[in-house]
């Protein structure tokens, strides 16, 4: 008697739990990005511009999918930046920047809005997956961050796929490892400061899930020919990456130093729960003001438990896509919206 009741008891928290989420039928939404920078028309030919925009519809479309199937906001995230962290395009995973050093190592984290429940990797080399891996600490480390070796083998013995760090090379990005140590050695630097347009690239998405929760996660290789172990704000929970149900889910991209002085993923976030500014306000505030006036640069996408979305940024261009609760997708490089690519 005593088991049935038990059994009466936690199949009505289920039910109760999933009347609390709204039972799936919360209107979703999605916005990704793929790096900000100085991302210039001129320097793009139309076939490059093709191809960033076609690979940023299919990972866009793909979350989307996912989310109006109802799966939850985590795996929408994940599996949406997993296709960006596979391509070329993109500065993470595949097609990671170099260190100083010739390697690649690789930052990503993951937070839940509604639990406020948040995981992160960084400076890992061997893992294939870096936002994987930033779920795993969240689900199931007692911890929110892990780095270099114990990452790895942390997620090693989890079952997460390992690889030669050989695998995140590209011909385009050590060209652009050799560029930056020769701007360097010109200028007589040593500790990988005051670089060019290198030091930009992350991607990232947030989502709002049919069960009412934002789910924000970033993932990065970092800064091209970074030393000492450098981590930059993608791995800082409140940094690069935060998540509330209370206010919003930011995934950000830039200079990191900055974003992590100026706490800027949760600053966006503490200005519409704190001040009630409308998601575009607040994040405008921050990366428009905040921002330029400490001589920052960068940008973020945001998401508020509405399904209102931001993309916001204080370079020539953003990487980035949107589908909003009408079902509505953009797609965009520059200051404007392009067209979707055919």
């Amino acid at each position: 008697m005593y088991r049935r009741l038990l059994t009466s008891l936690i199949a009505c928290t289920f039910c109760f739990g999933a009347f609390a989420h709204g039972d799936h039928d919360h209107p979703v939404a999605i916005a990704i990005h793929g790096g900000a920078g100085t991302i210039l028309k001129e320097n793009m030919t139309p076939e490059q511009e093709r191809a960033y925009l076609s690979k940023l519809e299919e990972a866009i479309s793909h979350g989307y999918a996912l989310l109006k199937q109802g799966e939850s906001g985590e795996q929408a995230v994940v599996e949406t930046i997993q296709i960006l962290e596979n391509s070329p395009l993109f500065n993470a995973g595949i097609g990671a920047v170099y260190t100083f050093d010739g390697e690649h190592e690789l930052d990503a984290s993951l937070m839940h809005g509604g639990s406020k429940n948040a995981g992160a990797v960084a400076g890992v080399k061997t893992i294939r997956s870096p936002i994987e891996a930033a779920r795993l600490v969240m689900e199931q480390s007692p911890h929110v961050m892990l780095s270099g070796k114990g990452a790895e083998t942390y997620a090693a013995e989890h079952g997460l796929e390992q690889v030669d760090n050989t695998i995140f090379d590209t011909k385009f990005r050590k060209k652009a490892l050799d560029k930056a140590k020769a701007r360097m050695e010109s200028a007589g630097l040593t500790e990988g400061g005051q670089q060019g347009n290198e030091r930009f690239g992350t991607v990232g998405a947030v989502v709002l899930d049919s069960h009412g929760n934002i789910v924000a996660g970033t993932s990065t290789g970092g800064m091209t020919a970074k030393r000492y172990g450098r981590i930059g704000d993608s791995p800082v929970i409140g940094a690069g990456t935060f998540a509330d149900n209370d206010s919003c889910a930011v995934s950000a991209t830039g200079h990191g130093e900055y974003f992590i002085r100026y706490n800027v993923a949760a600053d966006i976030c503490a200005r519409m729960k704190y001040l009630g500014d409308p998601l575009q306000k607040a994040a405008d505030a921050v990366i428009n003001g905040v921002l330029v006036e400490a001589g920052g640069d960068g940008g973020v996408i945001a998401i508020d438990g509405d399904g209102n979305i931001a993309t916001v940024f204080n370079s020539p261009g953003m990487y980035r896509a949107k589908i909003d609760t009408n079902g509505d997708l953009s797609v965009g490089i520059y200051q404007s919206w392009s067209k979707a690519a055919q």
